[in-house]
C-alpha cells in the first residue's frame, strides 16, 4: 500500500512518514503542490494525505486537478484550516475525509484504514484465495483458518499479488508497491520475499510461479491466466 504525504512542514511529515512506515505502508513525501501534482499524475498511489496551505500550488488546486484527471484514489485532507467553509469546500472538491491539525497519529492511521475499506469492492477488505484469506484493513492473513504471521515486506508482497491472481506481474511493479523514493530495495530483495512466501504457502497448495523474463504469477485455484 503506497501513500503520498503532501506537507510543507518537514518535521510533521517526517513524524507521519515514520509512523506509517512502521505500520507497513510505503510512503512518499512531496513538499509543495507542484511536486505533488506531478507525482500524482505520473505515479501510482493508493491514498494521498493532503495539506491545503502549500507553496507553489495550493492543496485545493492539487485536489481539483486530481479529480479533473479522473483519478479516484482516496484523499484525506490534513490541515490547520478549521473553518466550516474550508471543510465544506474540501469535501465538495472531492476529498474523502478532512482532519484538523494537530491529530493523533493513531487516529490518522484509523482514518486511513477506513478509507481503504471504503475503497474496496463492496466495502469488503477481505480477499480469499483457496485456503488463503487476507484482511487488508486488519493487516492479518489466515491459511487454512490458522493465523499466518508475516513480516511487513512479505505481507505487502502478498497484498499486492492477491488482487492480481492469474496475472503476470513484474519485479519492478512489486518493487514500486513496496518502497518509497527515498528507500532502496533491489530486485534481489523481491526474489527473497517471493522465496519466503513460497516456503510458507506452497505446502497448502498456494503457488507463486516464476515466468522467465516477465515476472511472477500467483496461480488462481483453477490455474486460469489473464493477460
Amino acid at each position: 500500500m503506497r501513500i503520498l504525504i503532501v506537507e510543507d512542514d518537514t518535521l510533521l511529515a517526517a513524524g507521519i512518514t515514520g509512523y506509517l512506515k512502521q505500520a507497513g505502508y510505503a510512503v512518499d513525501h512531496a513538499q509543495n503542490g507542484e511536486q505533488a501534482d506531478s507525482w500524482l499524475a505520473h505515479e501510482h498511489y493508493d491514498l494521498a494525505i493532503l495539506d491545503l496551505g502549500l507553496p507553489k500550488l495550493d492543496g485545493t488546486e492539487v485536489l481539483r486537478k486530481l479529480r479533473r484527471r479522473g483519478q479516484s484514489l482516496p484523499v484525506l485532507i490534513l490541515t490547520a484550516r478549521d473553518a466550516l467553509q474550508d471543510r465544506v469546500a474540501g469535501l465538495d472538491l472531492g476529498a474523502d475525509d478532512y482532519l484538523i491539525k494537530p491529530v493523533a497519529l493513531a487516529e490518522l492511521e484509523a482514518r486511513i484504514r477506513a478509507l481503504i475499506r471504503r475503497g474496496q469492492s463492496g466495502g469488503n477488505p477481505q480477499i480469499s484465495h483457496g485456503p488463503l484469506l487476507l484482511d487488508s484493513s486488519a493487516k492479518r492473513v489466515w491459511l487454512n483458518d490458522v493465523p499466518l504471521e508475516l513480516p511487513a515486506r512479505e505481507w505487502s508482497v502478498l497484498e499486492f499479488l492477491l488482487p492480481r491472481a492469474g496475472r503476470i506481474v513484474s519485479k519492478e511493479q512489486i518493487l514500486q508497491s513496496l518502497c518509497s523514493w527515498d528507500e532502496e530495495i533491489s530486485t534481489n530483495a523481491v526474489e527473497a520475499y517471493i522465496s519466503r512466501l513460497r516456503a510458507k504457502l506452497e505446502p497448502a497448495g498456494v503457488h507463486i510461479r516464476t515466468v522467465r523474463g516477465l515476472g511472477y504469477l500467483l496461480e488462481k485455484p483453477n490455474h486460469e491466466i489473464r493477460p
